[in-house]
């Protein structure tokens, strides 16, 4: 059995640098995820949660260290190269959900494949099927500021999740919504992970959410380490 983890982080290290001093998120950071698994990130605001959500996601570079995705290193891949990996195996879902005011659900669930090249028959296909599994099917055709705020968040994940991805990571998603549409979400999330075998990373104040997952990490002093 091939037990490649899906990410590893390797002696990791990430500062910023103000006027006065240099802060430390990541020093010498390592962290192993495997195929399938779903981890919470969790801590007070301000010690890295995003940072290193980030960096797993190619979003951001460490200063030192090594990111490997099923055993490749990709750190040195240059930014074309970096942003096609992006789009094919990784999803991401926010706290703001960044959809396109003016276009349908639909349009926004394509985008993903448009820019990856697929013919939009095909994607159009694919994101129909996606917003009818996040229960969205009979709003395809409404603009996306004509959804409520749940609505909205389902439509984002739709979005994440078109492509397939082995890989979502999620920042506070449920972060700006009500108590009744963040444990739609969370249960949304779940029973994806257990259909699709998607990982899941999530960095999340929401103690029910974290409470989903198979693991909780924080960082403290530069490491990361069960929360």
């Amino acid at each position: 059995m091939d037990d490649t983890p899906l990410i590893q982080l390797n002696g990791v290290s990430r500062s910023f640098v103000s006027k006065t001093a240099a802060l430390d998120i990541l020093h010498k950071a390592d962290l192993s995820i495997q195929p399938g698994e779903t981890i919470a990130i969790l801590g007070a605001s301000g010690i890295g949660k995003s940072t290193l959500l980030n960096i797993i996601g190619t979003l951001d570079k460490p200063d030192t260290g090594n990111l490997l995705f099923r055993g490749e290193q990709i750190l040195g891949y240059n930014d074309e190269k970096l942003a096609a990996f992006r789009n094919q195996n990784i999803g991401f879902v926010f706290q703001f959900h960044y959809l396109l005011q003016g276009f349908t659900a639909v349009e926004n669930v394509m985008l993903p494949g448009l820019i990856s090249g697929k013919s939009k028959k095909t994607i159009e296909k694919h994101a129909a099927n996606m917003l009818e599994r996040v229960e969205l099917g009979a709003r395809i055709e409404y603009r996306v500021e004509d959804l409520s705020g749940g609505e909205q968040q389902r439509v984002a994940i739709a979005r994440a999740l078109v492509m397939a991805p082995a890989l979502l990571l999620a920042d506070e998603p449920t972060g700006n919504l009500d108590q009744q549409n963040s444990q739609a979400v969370h249960q949304l999330l779940k029973e994806l992970n257990r259909e699709m075998g998607m990982t899941i990373v999530v960095v999340t104040h929401n103690s029910d959410l974290a409470g989903l997952m198979d693991r909780r990490l924080t960082l403290k002093n530069g490491k990361i380490v069960p929360a």
